[in-house]
């Protein structure tokens, strides 16, 4: 009889103790009223690349977003990975933030090539308010292990430390006898997947998903950056994804930027009066090619946008996702990409020097890169490409959604910078950005918040100052309709009036010396203040950045 009254009481006590471990299952819904926040970034695309701003690629989803949601016309990165993520991540530009030059280390604490701890992340400060704090994809902003993305902040994290990987394996990335390692992380273990057993877009999306299906019972908000490596070089894709595009691009760039061109038109992404950049001339016509010359780069293009294609379709997976968790309604989703498409001009040949192909364009081992010729229509309508400052090379797609906040279908010029989503961000999350974190004094923020833009109280960010970049010795300032322009090795200034000449084909600076003294003499302030040094100083002797081709500046 005791020993039926016992399994009977055990019984009772187990089904009680299962009922309070499933309880906040339920009530996930109910935990916090405090807005979740999902960043979405890209890499290496196009101004041009989502249906949303113009594209035949196919993006439901992230257009669903678009339709639903805010597109800003005029929205910055800084042209290139690490510093757009180090800026991303921490709110300030990122010579302030220790990665005024790339991932690696130049001697000098703007460049020593990993995030300062004087720059909080995005991670530590939401963590400090209370948040769950996911990552899944690439981190780019320090390799050391001091450094990684569980040291900063983040209660979760899947990725890659660098640049860039294989999207079917872990294999070094091939760049002649110095091969680029790839480290491959899961909350500070190393994973060594099989070859060939997974697609890294796909596990990007997977892991995100499966952060949040983990965090849903913290009784906490979240912030969940996923950052893909689509359409990043080497161009690798699914086939179903590929023989979706079979054909599609036969017609090649040219009729191709003129539809795009027309569709940025009837979207209002391109107004009537913006001139639009003028044809780069180290672009060939596509009716003056051969029919072998055609057949190869009509192959790249249908394997980037299949690329595009897969990332659209696992950003579809994470809104299902939240729409199980009962958290779509309470969740802002911003998207943008880290620089423009990449551009570097390989001449005629049909092969670049540096890959591992063991197979065609877009099956798992070849190594290939979109290249200058469809970069071209990629940032349609915009002048030059990744890691330059003219506005192919840093002007990015930009979505906002955010249900009964951000008024659907809306288009604002917007003219928004990296730096300004932190303060966006704790805003609109109420967190209070500390002055100091664990004993250490901090950066303050240097960015506006995006909240009057993204809720129709205004058409562009009232910041009161220029935005300003450097790298590699190329510089640029922003203030108001004004740019200035110079491109390394060359110091000399071009002027534009952006305000009609977005495509930059009028240069002014001879015209108007006033202007380019008083941007040139702001730009000088901003590098003193932010440790920004001449680049012949600290210049390395070999090309720091595996796979950076150069870009001639096309006048």
């Amino acid at each position: 009889m005791k020993r039926i009254i016992s399994s009977l009481l055990l019984t009772i006590l187990l089904t009680n103790v299962a009922g309070a471990q499933q309880k906040p299952r339920a009530s996930a819904k109910t935990t916090t009223n405090k807005p979740n926040i999902v960043l979405i970034m890209v890499d290496d695309m196009g101004y041009s690349d989502l249906g949303a701003y113009g594209s035949e690629i196919s993006t439901p989803n992230l257009d669903r977003l678009a339709k639903e949601g805010i597109r800003l016309r005029e929205f910055y990165n800084n042209s290139i990975c690490a510093p757009t993520r180090a800026s991303l991540l921490t709110g300030q530009y990122p010579h302030k933030a220790g990665v005024g030059y790339f991932d690696v280390n130049l001697g000098l604490p703007p460049y020593q090539g990993y995030l300062n701890r004087e720059s909080l992340t995005l991670g530590e400060v939401f963590r400090a308010g209370g948040y769950s704090t996911l990552l899944s994809g690439k981190w780019h902003v320090g390799k050391d292990s001091l450094s990684w993305p569980n040291q900063r902040g983040f209660d979760k994290f899947y990725g890659i430390l660098g640049g860039a990987s294989d999207y079917f394996d872990t294999k070094p990335l091939p760049f002649g006898a110095n091969p680029y390692p790839v480290a491959l992380i899961k909350n500070n273990v190393r994973q060594h997947p099989k070859d060939n057993s997974y697609y890294f877009t796909d596990e990007i999306g997977t892991n995100a998903i499966q952060f949040l299906e983990e965090q849903r019972n913290d009784k906490k908000p979240f912030f969940l950056y996923t950052a893909f490596t689509a359409p990043h070089w080497p161009l690798q894709a699914l086939p179903e994804d590929i023989a979706k595009y079979w054909g599609k691009y036969d017609q090649g760039w040219d009729s191709l930027r003129v539809q795009r061109l027309k569709r940025q038109k009837e979207l209002g992404i391109l107004t009537e009066s913006q001139r639009i950049a003028q044809h780069d001339p180290e672009v060939p016509f596509w009716d003056k090619l051969t029919y072998d010359e055609k057949q190869f780069w009509k192959a790249k293009m249908e394997v980037y946008a299949a690329m595009v294609d897969r990332m659209d379709q696992n950003v579809g997976r994470i809104l299902a996702k939240l729409k199980e968790l009962n958290q779509l309604d309470n969740t802002l989703i911003v998207f943008l990409s880290d620089n423009g498409a990449q551009g570097g001009f390989n001449g005629n040949q049909l092969r670049r020097g540096l890959v591992r192909n063991t197979g065609p364009v877009g099956t798992a081992g070849s190594f290939d890169y979109q290249e200058q010729n469809w970069a071209y229509l990629s940032n349609t309508p915009l002048r030059q490409y990744k890691n330059n400052f003219h506005e192919g090379g840093f002007g990015t797609s930009f979505i906002a959604w955010y249900p009964k906040q951000i008024k659907p279908g809306s288009i604002a010029k917007g003219t928004g910078h990296i730096i300004d989503l932190a303060p966006t961000f704790y805003e609109l999350a109420g967190i209070t950005y500390p002055a100091t974190l664990n004993g250490i004094k901090t950066n303050p923020l240097t960015g506006k918040s995006l909240l009057p833009v993204l809720f129709g109280q205004a058409g562009e960010v009232n910041r009161g100052e220029p935005i300003f970049w450097e790298r590699a010795g190329n510089r640029a300032v922003r203030k108001g309709k004004w740019k200035i322009v110079s491109t390394y090795p060359s110091y000399k200034w071009e002027l534009y009036d952006l305000e009609g000449d977005r495509g930059e084909t009028q240069n002014l600076a001879e015209s108007r010396p006033d202007i380019v003294n008083e941007l040139s003499a702001d730009y000088v302030r901003w590098a003193e203040k932010n440790g920004v040094v001449d680049y012949d100083r600290i210049k390395p002797q070999n090309d720091a950045i595996p796979g950076q081709t150069a870009v001639r500046n096309a006048n």
